[in-house]
């Protein structure tokens, strides 16, 4: 890091979630503001937020030891539940990870799809379940 970096560090703080500034504006990281009339986010940063999510989720998921044994579509799937659900929450959907862990797809696809998510999130839910029954895209 360079010396700039330490000073601007010292001078505008280092925050990890979003605050608001001395001048009301949402800002976050090391004073950049993210509000409407900021800076918000360039595509390489969203990019790179992005994959980084993608790798936690991929880690997280990895505590499953038949995960590693699926096929990139189903990793996929089971990817995008964790990113909007969280590792916490898409635990509590133990009968469709009972029916993945042995390989009965179409079971666990049912399973996720009888669920408070699948009607919260609509056509997500479907296309998640399309990958998680065929192991294809839609």
């Amino acid at each position: 890091m360079s010396k700039l970096s330490d000073q601007l560090r010292i001078h505008e703080g280092v925050r990890k979630h979003v605050y608001l500034c001395s001048a009301g504006y949402e800002t976050i990281g090391v004073g950049r503001n993210i509000a409407d009339s900021g800076l918000g986010l360039s595509d390489d940063e969203i990019d790179y937020l992005l994959e980084n999510d993608i790798a936690r989720c991929r880690d997280e998921l990895g505590t499953y030891s038949w995960f590693s044994d699926l096929d990139e579509v189903r990793q996929d799937a089971l990817i995008n539940m964790c990113f909007n659900l969280g590792l916490s929450r898409l635990a509590n959907f133990k009968n469709a990870l009972a029916s993945m862990a042995i390989g009965a797809y179409a079971d666990a696809a049912e399973h996720f799809l009888d669920s408070r998510w699948a009607s919260q999130v609509g056509n997500r839910a479907q296309e998640v379940a399309h990958m998680i029954s065929t192991g294809e895209y839609p």
